[in-house]
């Protein structure tokens, strides 16, 4: 029973992973872009979404020397404001011209108007999750290449509906997702050993995200939507709780040095140590993964911590052990050892901007940098990413940790993926003023 199980659920994996096959696409940047001079030739990007993960993603692409910001969208106005005084001083230096007014777009249809864009190539998506499969499918249906942030969806029928897109631009667009790790050299190096063996066969893992509080401003002036929205980060909603939202890099980790996803999930969870008035979301998750061959993954989260945080993974094999922390040592240690070299933090860690802007140090000091870097030499040289069905298969991982922590009872894989449960917000962003 235990082997036709097991069976089952690798059959279920090829059939989920099928469709993220890539196939090389060729397309060259238009002949209006390449002009001889630096401004005319990088890939023109927008930034749907200007608060501090998209900036900070923006930004990560312009320092590629091979993009530009060309246009903004946004919901609100001082975000719109500020990250467009950000920009023009940023790429002033680069030769590169101000941001032009008509391509700054402000409200809830920003996301249509940028889409639609004929200056852009690229669209960077940093809008609360919750938002992500509906601004995913506007940019892809006008034929942009884009750059997703995590997690894909807050709920299966939204990342059902990512893997779907997916198949649309499938050969024809660049779609990344935001899971810089996968770029990270040292996280690469020490997962091409450990599937060379390094670790003979994995017998279990386990691995934690444990940050503070992300402190946001109280609005005393704005409307009850217009907090939510600008505080999405604590609305269960809007973010897909910290499991999807935050915690989703780890558990991507595991996916990836797995090379699965769970089977089944149990979990417990809660608000403990949050503020009473900051929303729904929780403020810390203990889960057992279970995933194929009998390896059981524990992992802990907290998002209240003073004063304190520290993200790892680590795996125990017949042959050794893995550790790969944020910072610190990481390597392999038994049969086959190998650490990776400490790069020099540029930044005394802080928990506030390693929570909310991803600017990270140690062992992920070049994560962000080779991320869009792949990212652009994927648009210019026509060899077209598409990590939809990744971004959906990891989302589900931790929707499915979450569920088993809201009902309080373990849930299968196989269960999760036939939900038809859909968080719905309750926003209408036409009211919003």
């Amino acid at each position: 029973m235990a082997e036709r199980e097991e069976s089952s659920n690798k059959v279920n994996r090829r059939k989920f992973l099928k469709s993220a096959a890539t196939t090389a696409g060729v397309m060259f940047i238009k002949p209006s872009l390449v002009h001889g001079t630096a401004a005319n030739s990088a890939v023109r990007v927008g930034l749907l979404g200007c608060g501090g993960r998209g900036t900070e993603d923006a930004t990560n692409l312009v320092d590629t020397g091979n993009a530009r910001v060309v246009a903004l969208a946004d919901l609100f106005r001082d975000q719109l404001d500020t990250a467009h005084a950000n920009f023009d001083k940023l790429q002033q230096p680069k030769g590169f011209a101000a941001i032009d007014a008509s391509q700054l777009f402000l409200g809830p249809d920003a996301y249509q108007q940028i889409a639609h864009s004929k200056e852009v190539d690229a669209i960077v998506v940093a809008t609360p999750p919750y938002y992500h499969p509906q601004h995913l499918e506007a940019v892809v249906a006008a034929g942009k290449h884009v750059y997703l942030e995590k997690p894909v969806a807050v709920d299966v029928p939204g990342a059902l509906r990512v893997m779907e897109i997916g198949k649309r631009a499938q050969g024809k667009l660049s779609l990344d997702v935001g899971f810089q790790i996968r770029d990270c050299p040292p996280f690469v190096e020490l997962v091409r050993r450990i599937h060379g063996g390094a670790l003979g066969n994995i017998v279990c893992g386990e691995a934690h995200y444990l940050t503070g509080y992300i402190d946001r401003p109280a609005w005393p002036n704005a409307s009850p939507i217009e907090k939510r929205l600008r505080n999405w980060v604590y609305d269960r909603a809007l973010s897909g709780d910290i499991i999807v939202e935050q915690n989703i890099h780890v558990i991507d980790i595991c996916n990836w040095i797995l090379k699965a996803h769970p089977v089944k999930a149990s979990a417990t969870g809660g608000r403990q140590g949050r503020p009473a008035s900051d929303g729904d979301a929780y403020g810390n998750y203990n889960v057992l993964f279970h995933y194929p061959d009998n390896v059981d993954v524990t992992f802990s989260s907290t998002q209240f911590a003073k004063g304190w945080w520290d993200v790892t993974e680590r795996f125990f094999g017949t042959k050794g052990v893995s550790q790969s922390p944020y910072t610190g040592s990481l390597g392999i240690w038994g049969d086959e050892p190998w650490q990776a070299p400490m790069t020099p933090a540029k930044d005394k860690p802080d928990a506030q901007a390693f929570s909310v802007t991803g600017n990270f140090t140690s062992n992920l000091e070049f994560a962000d940098r080779e991320k869009k870097k792949a990212f652009v030499e994927s648009i210019t040289s026509g060899n077209f990413h598409n990590q939809a069905d990744k971004g959906a298969e990891s989302a589900i991982s931790c929707i499915l940790a979450r569920a088993a922590a809201y009902k309080g009872h373990e849930i299968s894989w196989d269960e999760i993926m036939k939900s038809r449960e859909v968080l719905e917000p309750g926003i209408d962003l036409k009211k919003l003023g």
